[in-house]
């Protein structure tokens, strides 16, 4: 695990970011302590705006203040950030062609003890339909901090899906995101698409796999919109495919890269992720026994592909 809670990362970045542009702008919903920006407001006085449990006016202050030139970044928990505010995100942001980067916290089973009402397996779902956005999913601190820096000059509406706690060490500073993808894993035989939490799964299951000489790709598919088609399809043309996200297994991560496969070159296809079920309480190592978000389940997955 990495040395820096991504949350630590996101407040130095965005505080990184306002001292050299003065257009910048942080929004929180009443989750300053929880994802250490308050210690933005000091700095960054007026741009710094708690709008409280609002997240629906959160989203249109948002595009208010792009309208106006601002930069806008804007967090709160994922389902808050998409389920509950999906409406202004969609027309006051997307349509309106207003920029902001939305950060949505703990997505998934990294909610814990939140529970279902704070556990979306369908923000990506959702976040997909809404037309010429960009969406990431982040699993280290140096890709999170990159990605915020080229989210902030990029245009148009960006979501980032990212856990509070500390991430993965998967990468350095001399690591280049803008292809959409890494390979964190050469392999021959198989695919392993993988986000956020699911990586080190699917880095066990290619290091279990590789005792039975069966060599497994393992690729962070980090934009999973817009996703990266060639690298999909030179998978696709390799092997079997497994998709592993700590979200639904409908539209999300593995529904992206069935789309592609299915339209351009069919192959086998395993989607490891929720099974169309609802959250609940619970910690973190049981709810990826409960919902098969484990090493074992995609090793299993692969070696049925295989057959």
């Amino acid at each position: 695990m990495a040395e820096k809670e991504m949350r630590q990362v996101y407040a130095e970045t965005v505080l990184e970011l306002a001292e050299t542009d003065q257009r910048v702008v942080a929004l929180e919903a009443d989750l300053s302590s929880s994802m250490d920006t308050v210690q933005l407001k000091a700095t960054l006085k007026e741009r710094y705006i708690n709008v409280g449990i609002m997240e629906a006016q959160e989203m249109g202050l948002a595009a208010g203040l792009a309208v106006t030139g601002f930069r806008p970044f804007v967090h709160t928990f994922a389902p808050f950030a998409t389920r509950r505010a999906f409406d202004q995100v969609f027309l006051s942001l997307g349509y309106a062609k207003n920029h902001a980067v939305i950060v949505g916290s703990d997505p998934g089973v990294t909610a814990e003890m939140n529970g279902g009402t704070h556990m979306p397996f369908e923000d990506v779902a959702l976040m997909r339909t809404v037309p010429e956005i960009t969406i990431y999913e982040v699993a280290d601190p140096i890709q999170f901090k990159k990605l915020l820096k080229v989210s902030h000059v990029s245009e148009g509406l960006v979501y980032i899906r990212t856990i509070r706690k500390k991430g993965l060490t998967l990468y350095d500073e001399t690591d280049d995101f803008s292809k959409g993808y890494r390979v964190l894993r050469q392999g021959t035989d198989a695919t392993i698409f993988a986000t956020g939490i699911m990586i080190e799964e699917a880095l066990q299951a290619a290091e279990k796999l590789e005792a039975e000489q069966l060599f497994i790709q393992v690729i962070d598919l980090f934009r999973i919109k817009p996703m990266n088609e060639e690298i999909v399809l030179e998978a696709a043309k390799m092997g079997p495919i497994v998709t592993a996200e700590n979200h639904n297994i409908i539209g999300g991560l593995g529904s992206a890269v069935a789309e592609i496969t299915s339209e351009h070159y069919p192959v086998k296809l395993k989607r490891i992720g929720v099974n169309d079920q609802f959250g609940q309480v619970g910690k973190l190592d049981y709810l990826k026994e409960v919902y098969g978000l484990t090493a074992d389940k995609i090793t299993k997955a692969l070696l049925e592909l295989r057959k």
